[in-house]
Parts: structure tokens; C-alpha cells; sequence
């Protein structure tokens, strides 16, 4: 049975469309419950960015999906949409259609994913160039700052958790999907990062906030999104990273070092890059002692996320007294330093450009509700993130290499491990040369926090990608007998 909505259209400005949204919805790439039954939905929040009269009308909404398998059926999760309407769009944009509704003008609107629609980008564009208000939204130009060119924009494929548009080459502008309450860690670090007159992450432009209408009355700020530089003939670490790997088990006779498409030299420019990025942000936005409650308080919330993995994955479960030993190495570390971190770090969080690296998408971990994400943490987090990303690379391109393999090849695998273990040592060989300390000099707290992504990697793929999990499994049998590690 299809869900319902209880809305009959007379008051939501929605009300029409609910049945073709939660059809549409399931669909999209950038909604991450797609395995879960949706109860309904309701518009929580609703303005109109155009001007009377102009064709297509834009709309902004903010709509919160309830789901069958919440507890007591009460939990929602809230998404922002970015609309367009009119009686008859365009050929090209019927891909993007999602219902109709009854139009004010009498007969029905035709209404789509905004988007799509090199019309309304280039509205929202110029708006943030003219820091326009419309009704609770903000467009917000970044101080003295050049206006990029303003035309339409091109919709971005192959997102996940948000949706972009490229302007020209000259600038991207980001709709974060997911509506949460304050300021979004994204726009708050780029703006930090502005102040410190980083070269490590792409200019910040302008922006675009909102209200988000309150649990139980009122109202709170929020971020709708956020304009930045766009790099232009830049790849992703991870494309470059599994493009080295395939190069290497293509080369039966070669060491890592000897293959035309090491990666080593790459690895070791990006842990330079991280390493500045956290001392600009450790300048921008200060640093405090981690004391031993605090490290208790973060050993205490791995563990939680321990428990929910054993539950869920066998092959956690077998192991979870093992791993809950390595991971207080958190609080056997001692007193420490925390600040404000990437949060989610990862090779395809990184940019290679034709000067160098830059660093995107400071949102943090989408499964950690913004307190968490926004909370101080050792930059240890991040170093073990991208440690993780190295090793997964080398093994996700082994498991394609593999695929019509009817055994494993253990020469293949050894060579797999060689390209992560080198390019996990140039990594920090990098940061260390930057940050002035090595994170390999401290190798219980390392451990722990990458052992407690790998968990984090399991539960995310047992969700997202069961046919990746074995991938982290493995990773973790290794971490937890010292196998695999970056050594000097």
C-alpha cells in the first residue's frame, strides 16, 4: 500500500503535491532513508522567492517525512526543497517534474525541482549579489567579495546529501538538502577559514539562510545554502587515488614506487593541506584542553556507536570486547588538544587542482546530529579518517579487480596493502612536516579513532552499501592486530 498524507491541500500551500512528493522523493539521490516505508508528510515551512507575477514562480519549502519504523511514530526528518511552477515548463525540464497542484490563477501548475532551471539559478544568484530579502530568506554576499558572472546555472550529478549548480565555471552553489536549526558547520568553517585567508579551501562568495519553524513554536536560523569558488579543472582524491591502485595491481613485477601512477607524492601533499587547515581553524576559532572527563565523555559515545554496529553486523559483534580495549586508548592517551575539524574527511572530500589540494564539504559525519558535529575534537579524528580513505581505496579497487576472480589472489592483495601502507606513511609524513608533530608519535589514540571509523564505515555500508562491508571488516580484523598501520 502506497503512504497517505492526511493533508487535504486547504491551508498547505503543499497540499496538492504530497502524494506526488512521496512518490518522488524515494527517487532521489540525495534522500537516505530510500530503505525505509514513509508514513507521510507535512510542510513545515513555505515562502515565495519571486516576484509577483514572473514566470516560473519559485518557491522555497521545507517539508518534514515521518516514517513507519519510527518509535511511536513520532520522529521526522526534515528536507528543504527548491521549487519552480508554472502551467506548461519546458521540454527540458521534464525530468525534474514532480505533480501538479492547483494554480491561484485558476487551473493547474506543473511543478518541478528548481534546480533544474537555468532561469531560477540565475535568480538566486542574483540575489545573493544584490543581498535581497525575501520573506525569511536571507541572500547574503560575502564582504568584499567579486560578484561572479551571473547566468543560469548547471545542475551537478552525482551528489549525494545536497544538490549543486555550477555557474560557469566561475562559482558552485550548494543547496543543503537536510533543514537543520543554526548555522551549518559548512558555512561556519569556510567563513573561519575566509577570516584566516585560506589557500587550503575555495573562496566563500555568499550564501543563502533561512528560518526554520520550531518543534513546538517559534523559530529558529538556518542555513539554505551556500556559494562558493568553483575549481575548475580539479579531479577528487578518490578517482586519482583508485586510478594509482588499478595501475599498480595492473603491474605484476613493480613496487608502489615504481609505477608510473604513485600516488605517494599526492598523498604527501594533502597532509600538508590538512595539516594547515587545522592550524588555520585552531587559530580562527581556538583551541582547549581535552581533560580526562572529556576523553571519557568521547571513549563513551565510540562505545555507543560500538553497540549499535554489534547489534546490527555479526562480524562486529564477534569482535566488540576487542575493540572496545583499543578503543580507550582514547582516555589511556591522557590530556590533549581539541578544536574544530573537518568531521567526515576522506579522499573524495579532497580537490586536486592545478595549484595544489583543496579541502570541501565541512558538514561532518550526516549521521551525527549538528551538537556533535559542531563539538571541539582532536584533529586525530581527521588523520585517522583519511588513513581509513587510503585503505579503502587500495581494497574497494582490489574487490572490483577481483570480481570475476574465483578466489582471492594473495599477491594481489599484498600489493594492495603495500600501496595503502606507503601512502598512508607519506600522509603523515606530510602533516607531521606542517603541523610539527607526528600523529604516528601517539599510536594508541590514533588507533582507537581509526578503529572507531571503521565501525562507523560498517554500520554506514550494512545501510547504504552491504556489498562494500567487507571491505571495513577486514580493515578492522587488521587494526586490532596492529596490521596495516602507517609506520615511519
Amino acid at each position: 500500500m502506497p503512504p497517505t498524507s492526511p493533508h487535504d491541500g486547504s491551508a498547505d500551500p503543499l497540499g496538492d503535491l504530497h502524494d506526488a512528493l512521496l512518490a518522488w522523493l524515494p527517487g532521489q539521490r540525495w534522500f537516505p532513508a530510500k530503505g525505509r516505508q514513509i508514513a507521510g508528510l507535512r510542510t513545515v515551512g513555505h515562502s515565495v522567492v519571486s516576484a509577483p507575477g514572473d514566470t516560473p514562480t519559485v518557491e522555497h519549502a521545507v517539508i518534514a517525512v515521518s516514517f513507519t519504523d519510527a518509535a511511536g511514530g513520532s520522529a521526522e526528518e526534515r528536507y528543504q526543497l527548491l521549487l519552480g511552477a508554472q502551467s506548461s515548463p519546458p521540454g527540458d525540464l521534464e525530468h525534474a517534474v514532480i505533480g501538479r497542484r492547483r494554480s491561484s490563477h485558476g487551473g493547474d501548475d506543473v511543478v518541478y525541482d528548481g534546480l533544474a532551471d537555468g532561469r531560477i539559478s540565475r535568480l538566486l544568484l542574483a540575489l545573493i549579489t544584490e543581498n535581497a530579502t525575501r520573506g525569511p530568506l536571507r541572500f547574503v554576499a560575502e564582504p568584499d567579495t567579486e560578484a561572479p558572472i551571473v547566468g543560469p546555472g548547471r545542475p551537478l550529478f552525482g551528489e549525494q546529501s545536497n544538490s549543486s549548480v555550477i555557474y560557469g565555471e566561475r562559482a558552485i552553489l550548494k543547496l543543503f538538502r537536510r533543514a537543520t536549526a543554526g548555522l551549518n558547520p559548512d558555512l561556519e568553517l569556510h567563513r573561519a577559514l575566509r577570516r584566516e585567508g585560506s589557500d587550503e579551501v575555495a573562496p566563500l562568495l555568499g550564501a543563502i539562510e533561512g528560518e526554520l519553524p520550531g518543534e513546538s513554536g517559534g523559530v529558529e536560523a538556518m542555513t539554505v545554502a551556500m556559494l562558493q569558488g568553483f575549481a575548475a579543472n580539479s579531479a577528487d582524491g578518490w578517482s586519482m587515488a583508485l586510478t594509482s591502485v588499478r595501475d599498480l595491481l595492473a603491474e605484476a613485477d613493480l613496487r608502489a614506487d615504481e609505477v608510473g601512477g604513485d600516488f605517494a607524492g599526492e598523498a604527501h601533499r594533502i597532509g600538508k593541506t590538512v595539516a594547515a587547515v587545522h592550524q588555520e581553524l585552531a587559530h580562527a576559532l581556538g583551541t582547549r584542553p581535552l581533560d580526562a572527563v572529556g576523553a571519557r565523555a568521547v571513549e563513551e559515545w565510540m562505545l555507543e556507536r560500538l553497540d549499535r554496529a554489534a547489534a546490527a553486523v555479526e562480524g562486529v559483534a564477534e569482535q566488540r570486547e576487542e575493540i572496545a580495549a583499543v578503543l580507550h586508548g582514547v582516555t589511556e592517551a591522557g590530556p590533549s588538544t581539541v578544536q574544530r575539524i573537518h568531521g567526515d574527511l576522506h579522499l573524495g572530500q579532497e580537490l586536486r587542482t592545478p595549484t595544489g589540494w583543496l579541502v570541501i564539504d565541512f558538514e561532518g559525519e550526516p549521521s551525527k546530529p549538528l551538537a556533535d558535529r559542531v563539538r571541539p575534537d582532536s584533529p586525530m579524528r581527521d588523520v585517522a579518517a583519511m588513513l581509513r580513505s587510503f585503505d579503502y581505496a587500495a581494497f574497494h579497487q582490489l574487490a572490483e579487480w577481483e570480481q570475476s576472480a574465483d578466489e582471492p589472489d594473495p599477491q594481489l592483495e599484498r600489493r594492495a596493502q603495500e600501496w595503502a601502507d606507503r601512502n598512508r606513511s607519506a600522509f603523515c609524513d606530510g602533516y607531521a612536516e606542517v603541523a610539527g608533530t607526528d600523529p604516528r608519535e601517539n599510536p594508541e589514540l590514533l588507533r582507537a579513532y581509526e578503529l572507531d571509523k571503521a565501525v562507523y564505515e560498517v554500520l554506514y555500508e550494512t545501510r547504504n552499501r552491504p556489498g562494500w562491508v567487507s571491505i571495513p571488516l577486514r580493515s578492522m580484523r587488521r587494526l586490532l592486530t596492529g596490521v596495516g598501520r602507517a609506520e615511519r
